[in-house]
């Protein structure tokens, strides 16, 4: 009862029906995890749906309880991959490898009654028979047919190399969901802004150094419109007994050793500034978001018990620094590098502003099974194109009979196996 059970399970489970629902799932929870930003904090979910719910159904709450901010990681997109690696390997050992060893077994057909049951068959009048499957056997040969001969009989085969095809194509999308999933629960990602001059260290889990990321210079080339087109950051990583000068830029990476290092954005990180008499103060700046997606500043108190403060913000390391007061008037624009203009009785002047590089870095242990994965998938994917073509030939008194089978394309193998028989009766007459 037991057997009859696992049976009953392993044919539901292997059933290309249920495949291609598990396919479809995943492709819809793919584009749900690229229609909701992953990996922000959960507050930032809150106040993204609190007035306007995702689709008009999901608020914050509810897409963090079904797991939508980490979608690739979540609990049940990972049973999905299981579920269907598991029916993949079903499938295999059910269906493609006894189709495999299927192919690579000799059957010996011994009368013209069998060949006549099979997909195709044909029969010609032959004055020797014999020597007429001799003549076929050699035509099959030159043909590149492998060629089993027995007395008055043979049994021959071509492409049995493509019954491989869907096995490794099952292989290939099994390695491609354990590189996946392997990635999501394996995997880092650090995301942090870095000035020039500054360092990243990474370290191990006793704490150790593993490798310091410095960034030696940023820049931020601009078209004529002062819009961005392209940033660019020059780093220097060093290791225990390595070394190693690289510039990224967008859409440009670094792998080294496991870890890939993306140009993911820029932002402004000090102005200097100087005021009245003062030396040049360098001063960090912060981001506004209520003012606008890419705008930075400071607020600057021009009194020294702090009252009468301004406020600069700029929103490009080329300025210029607008400033503005209390009422929120504005007071004076300060160009990088420009004079100074006189803000609430006091000189004012930006000497500098200097950009920070965004850097993205991200460790995936599953990309080797990724790549290996989609090189067997595509390896299985040509193979699976390759006819696997069988043919029976059996020579009776007076007669040549010839029968076969194809896998694919089964109208051409019609076509080409009644010209190969005549090759064998006319070389015969001939």
């Amino acid at each position: 009862m037991g057997m009859v059970l696992l049976k009953r399970m392993a044919a539901l489970l292997s059933d290309l029906r249920l495949a291609i629902v598990l396919l479809l799932l995943i492709a819809l929870a793919s584009a749900v995890g690229t229609g909701i930003p992953q990996g922000d904090p959960p507050s930032s979910y809150i106040d993204a749906y609190a007035d306007t719910p995702w689709l008009g159904l999901l608020n914050g709450e509810q897409v963090l309880q079904l797991q939508l901010d980490h979608v690739y990681s979540s609990g049940w997109f990972l049973a999905l991959l299981a579920w269907l690696g598991l029916a993949l390997i079903l499938c295999s050992w059910r269906r493609q490898w006894p189709a495999l060893m299927a192919a690579r077994r000799w059957i010996d057909y011994r009368t013209t009654r069998q060949l006549s049951k099979l997909a195709i068959a044909e029969s010609q009048p032959c004055p020797d028979p014999s020597q007429g499957l001799t003549q076929l056997e050699t035509v099959l040969r030159a043909s590149g047919w492998e060629v089993q001969r027995k007395p008055q009989r043979l049994a021959a085969r071509r492409g049995a190399i493509g019954r491989v095809g869907p096995l490794l194509v099952h292989t290939g999308l099994v390695l491609l969901m354990i590189g996946a999933a392997w990635g999501a629960l394996a995997g880092n990602r650090l995301e942090r802004f870095l000035a020039p001059g500054r360092s990243l260290d990474l370290l191990d889990r006793d704490g150790t150094s593993q490798l310091t990321i410095t960034l030696d210079r940023f820049a931020i080339d601009r078209d004529p419109a002062g819009r961005t087109e392209q940033f660019r950051s020059a780093l220097k990583l060093q290791g225990p007994n390595q070394s190693l000068d690289a510039e990224i830029s967008v859409n440009h990476p670094l792998r080294h050793r496991g870890i890939t290092i993306y140009q993911a954005d820029w932002s402004l990180a000090t102005i200097s500034l100087q005021i009245g008499r003062s030396p040049v103060l360098e001063l960090p700046l912060q981001t506004y978001p209520e003012l606008g997606d890419q705008v930075w500043g400071l607020v600057l108190p021009t009194r020294p018990d702090g009252t009468e403060p301004v406020f600069l913000s700029l929103e490009s390391e080329q300025g210029p620094a607008t400033v503005f007061d209390a009422d929120g008037q504005q007071l004076a624009r300060l160009r990088p590098g420009g004079s100074a203009a006189e803000v609430k009785g006091l000189p004012m002047r930006v000497d500098a502003v200097l950009p920070a590089s965004g850097l993205l870095l991200k460790r995936d242990p599953g990309v080797p099974l990724v790549y290996l994965g989609f090189a067997v998938l595509l390896m299985g994917g040509g193979l699976s194109l390759v006819a696997t073509r069988q043919l029976w030939a059996i020579a009776t008194d007076g007669t040549l009979s010839v029968g076969g089978l194809c896998n694919r394309n089964l109208a051409a193998f019609a076509t080409e196996l009644p010209q190969l028989l005549q090759q064998g009766v006319t070389n015969q007459q001939g």
